[in-house]
């Protein structure tokens, strides 16, 4: 690889490298040590291609499910199997990998920005800006971005576009799906929002199991199906379909716990 070596966006790579490796090593423990991560199904990463994959998750911090993901996919790639034991798998990182980020988040401060080299491919949002509610037109720069990067790729993105649980998918993830045929691998993730503050860069907690579970790539009939039925698959790979709301989540059991331990202390 030449020193100067850029990817499609202009990133030198050697850069690019470097900076993943120094973040990987800065965060390891975050994951393996004061809290753990569970994996599930490092054999799928290792049997997709190169190129032209969408991964889709559920989304619960602005950075620490991204830089999970780096960790876990570099990991199965260098033979882990559901572990990121032995961080050496990060010293030569697949460097291919982009994920989707709102333009405002990745511009607010010299961290995001300085994470955003590492592969960031920021969309401005259609429907909020600033903390408001807007409607705009979709940035075609943004598509094209998109395109760009699954060509060269991987790419990760959060179809619902916010932390928020059982928020709706966005429509536009569909559109990418139906327009660039990519395979598309489900991710889960949990136990981020209880580790971590809202943007992922804090640790609020120790001792919290995070879950991260990869499932089979979903079966999409590119030219046939319409938006509405790749949405609702979307939302049951991600678990986040409202039929998953009859289920409490954990958080919810946790902080009703942690509500009766402090009656107890009143009382």
């Amino acid at each position: 690889m030449g020193l100067f070596k850029r990817n499609p966006f202009g990133h030198i790579l050697f850069l690019k490298k470097w900076l993943i490796r120094s973040f990987g090593m800065i965060t390891h423990r975050r994951y393996r040590g004061f809290n753990e991560l569970n994996i599930e199904g490092s054999e799928i990463i290792r049997s997709l291609p190169d190129r032209n994959v969408l991964f889709i998750s559920n989304h619960q911090t602005y950075f620490a499910d991204v830089v999970a993901m780096f960790h876990v996919f570099n990991a199965s790639l260098k033979g882990r199997e559901d572990t990121i034991k032995n961080i050496g798998y990060i010293w030569n990182p697949k460097l291919n990998i982009y994920y989707v980020a709102a333009k405002e988040t990745m511009k607010a401060g010299l961290l995001p920005r300085i994470l955003a080299y590492a592969g960031a491919i920021t969309v401005e949002r259609t429907w909020r800006a600033k903390g408001k509610e807007v409607q705009r037109e979709v940035n075609p720069n943004d598509t094209e971005n998109i395109r760009e990067a699954l060509e060269d790729g991987w790419v990760i993105t959060f179809p619902q576009g916010t932390t928020k649980p059982f928020k709706p998918i966005r429509k536009g993830t569909a559109h990418i799906i139906k327009q660039h045929k990519p395979i598309v691998v489900p991710i889960v993730i949990d136990g981020f929002r209880r580790s971590f503050d809202k943007k992922g860069l804090r640790m609020k907690k120790k001792g919290i199991l995070q879950s991260f579970i990869i499932k089979e790539p979903l079966d999409i009939d590119y030219d046939n199906e319409s938006i509405e039925s790749i949405v609702e698959k979307v939302e049951y790979a991600i678990e986040q379909h409202p039929s998953f709301l009859k289920v409490i989540p954990t958080e919810v059991l946790e902080a009703q716990e942690e509500l009766n331990k402090k009656r107890q202390w009143e009382y």
